[in-house]
């Protein structure tokens, strides 16, 4: 147990002060900020491909899919 508590308190010990690029990024905030709402929107419509792509591919999975979302929705209460 005492190597767990030693690797807790290393962790616990270790933040972006300790990280030697943390300086760097501090004036690109707004940059990175940019960038990671590009890679998201990457990200969104490379899975929304991806699932129509599964809907084409598996269509009795899809339709199964539908008929649920159309249950969940029949049975929600405003």
């Amino acid at each position: 147990m005492p190597d767990g508590e030693q690797w807790n308190q290393r962790q616990a010990g270790r933040d972006a002060r300790d990280l030697p690029d943390a300086q760097d990024d501090v004036p690109d905030a707004q940059e990175s900020d940019a960038a990671r709402r590009r890679r998201r929107a990457q990200f969104l419509r490379e899975l929304h491909e991806a699932k129509q792509l599964r809907d084409r591919v598996q269509p009795r999975r899809a339709r199964a899919a539908r008929m649920r979302q159309q249950m969940r929705m029949r049975t929600f209460r405003w």
